[in-house]
């Protein structure tokens, strides 16, 4: 360990005093080649975290967003072969739009992806996003996770309210990691997966933070002796005591025990300021952090994605100016490194869930001599609850309402549908988008339309061929 920090340091010195833009100002205690002050995304300037989540049944899903209040410059590297994912072709270079309100990295899979619209409702109410017209267009790309049915029932998902809730809890301060928010239902490898985070500060005062959701088919163990690949990247004794696992411990988790469908989503920040290419470069180079992690990486099954976000202003550091590439590429460096240690830290801060054994559980040797993490570094994400939801004027099972239809404060209020049949299937209530609709009996009735036509074609034919003989 000691020498990977006496490597980070010279590394990091060898960075120019001087960027090409101004980064936002970090704090003054921060120590270069060292974790930020809550090492996590959060010590980067400009960048704050809100988590919600439930583990009471029917539910074991939550929501991670990450919040830009000034926006910031944002790229995308999708590499995984099932992907869930919103709104990532505006980040395209190639494409016009300037920057972000928020990421979303949550659970529930594609369903979960409606928890954006709460995130895009409570930015609109603060005015915040592009200007258009006379509003606002908030831009909040989003991954998913899959995690339906893992432990909570497979319709048991995430909604806009636990966007806007997850948004509203947002903060800059330390990140509650484990089981909490997106990674709340997440499974790494045949074991209990959530949400990790960490940071580094770089010599000339950019500081580069990273948070990750595993939920990999791939596992985070080393099958030769149980240790986390993650471990050997550790800065400043993080990890807080870990050590290998006894030998009499190492059974790793067989192949067997990975379930299919997964994904390990991420965001990666940096205040040095970046064009939007360099954005989506250095979400691309932090897929290597993710393949030191995480062993296999980027399957079929996975829907690997990871956001670029820099907060940085003035003039940005670009891929295609030479002077810039030695400070990209530190960048683009300690990036990669510091997704590997968050997702670290998110497989010791998991705890066991039904069947999802920890990492801590299953290999006990390894972790009983880490010490507490301080209360002043342990974060917060509160908890979703039909009784919260109710009191801000929400409900977890409310429906869209229909123009006009709200309450007193403004919110939306659920509408009052029901089932004409009890035994009809759910969606039986769902209207259609035509007003007239058909069944099977209805099949004489669309016969003789049919033939109707076709008379009344044949019809004006012959017409049409009598006037052009009487003209001849």
């Amino acid at each position: 360990m000691k020498s990977r920090l006496v490597a980070l340091l010279a590394g990091s010195l060898a960075l120019t005093a001087t960027t090409s833009g101004a980064p936002a100002s970090a704090s003054a205690a921060d120590t270069p080649g060292l974790p930020g002050q809550f090492n996590a995304i959060t010590d980067v300037p400009g960048i704050q975290v809100g988590q919600v989540q439930s583990t009471q049944a029917p539910y074991l899903t939550g929501t991670t967003v990450i919040y830009a209040p000034k926006m910031a410059v944002t790229g995308v590297d999708q590499r995984g072969g099932a992907p869930a994912t919103k709104q990532t072709d505006v980040l395209d270079p190639l494409n016009s739009n300037p920057g972000v309100n928020a990421v979303m990295l949550g659970g529930s899979s594609m369903y979960g992806l409606a928890a954006t619209d709460g995130i895009i409702r409570w930015l609109e109410e603060r005015g915040e996003g592009i200007p258009i017209g006379s509003g606002v267009a908030p831009i909040v790309p989003a991954a998913d996770i899959f995690d339906l049915g893992r432990g909570g029932d497979f319709k048991a998902r995430t909604t806009p309210e636990w966007g806007y809730q997850a948004v509203k809890a947002a903060y800059q301060g330390p990140v509650r990691q484990g089981v909490v928010g997106g990674g709340t239902g997440a499974r790494a490898g045949g074991l209990k997966g959530g949400v990790g985070s960490a940071s580094v500060v770089l010599s000339n005062g950019v500081m580069v933070g990273a948070i990750v959701v595993v939920n990999s088919a791939g596992s985070p163990v080393d099958p030769r002796d149980c240790s986390l690949y993650a471990a050997r990247y550790e800065l400043n004794n993080e990890f807080r005591g870990l050590k290998t696992p006894k030998a009499k411990e190492c059974r790793p988790a067989a192949a067997a025990d990975a379930v299919p469908m997964n994904t390990t989503i991420a965001v990666v920040a940096t205040n040095a300021p970046l064009e939007k290419a360099a954005a989506a470069r250095m979400a691309g180079n932090s897929h290597d952090g993710l393949a030191r992690a995480i062993r296999p990486i980027h399957t079929l099954g996975d829907g690997d994605t990871i956001f670029g976000m820099s907060t940085g202003t003035g003039t940005p550091l670009r891929v295609n100016n030479p002077a810039d590439s030695r400070q990209l590429n530190e960048i683009f460096n300690a990036a990669a490194d510091t997704l590997t240690r968050a997702a670290g830290h998110a497989m010791l801060a998991a705890r066991t869930v039904g069947t999802a054994t920890s990492y801590c559980d299953r290999y006990p040797s390894a972790c009983e001599k880490i010490s507490p993490l301080a209360q002043d570094k342990q974060g917060r994400a509160p908890d979703m609850s039909r009784e919260s939801l109710v009191g801000g004027g929400r409900k977890l099972d409310s429906t869209p309402a229909l123009p006009g239809s709200t309450g007193t404060d403004g919110l939306p209020v659920a509408l009052d549908v029901t089932q004409p049949d009890a035994s009809a299937p759910e969606f039986a209530a769902v209207p259609v988008a035509s007003e007239t609709t058909y069944s099977g009996d209805d099949g004489p009735l669309l016969a003789g339309g049919l033939l109707a036509a076709l008379g009344l074609a044949g019809l004006g034919g012959t017409l049409v061929l009598r006037r052009r003989r009487a003209r001849g």
